[in-house]
């Protein structure tokens, strides 16, 4: 049994090492929530172990990335019609607030698909919730 992630972020720093576990993980349109009255947008990843990768296993991982203290969620060129559109997750990021600690995260997608999670302060988690499983390919962004 490898050893499973939870990052938790309350800074751009911290934010910027949970950006390089979840970066290529893919994600459904249906698995991407927000729950207005507790203030927390998730969404459920299979997230690439980039941490197994220089040992040339490729795995991936459930893994569920939550936000609290979210104000409002915008999104832009995603399909949220359709629950099972899968997106590429390319970059996580903060932007501060002219008033501190406030800000927007932004989840960049693969073909120009984004979140924008208008947040109260920067509370983030990622963790991994489910069993590893192989996969036969390393993303490889040179070849996009």
């Amino acid at each position: 049994m490898s050893a499973s992630l939870k990052l938790l972020a309350e800074d751009a720093a911290d934010l910027e090492v949970i950006a390089a576990a979840a970066q290529d993980a893919l994600l459904r349109m249906g698995e991407l929530s927000f729950d207005a009255k507790t203030r927390r947008f998730t969404a459920v990843i299979n997230r690439f172990r980039w941490e197994t990768a220089e040992a040339g296993q490729y795995q991936r991982v459930r893994a569920a990335l939550s936000f609290e203290s979210v104000l409002g969620v915008k999104s832009r060129r995603l399909r949220r019609d359709a629950a099972d559109a899968l997106a590429s997750v390319l970059s996580v990021d903060f932007v501060p607030a002219e008033e501190p600690p406030g800000g927007a995260v932004r989840v960049t997608l693969a073909g120009g698909g984004e979140i924008v999670l208008e947040v109260e302060c920067l509370d983030a988690l990622l963790m991994d919730i489910g069993p590893v499983w192989p996969t036969p390919r390393r993303p490889d962004h040179e070849a996009s």
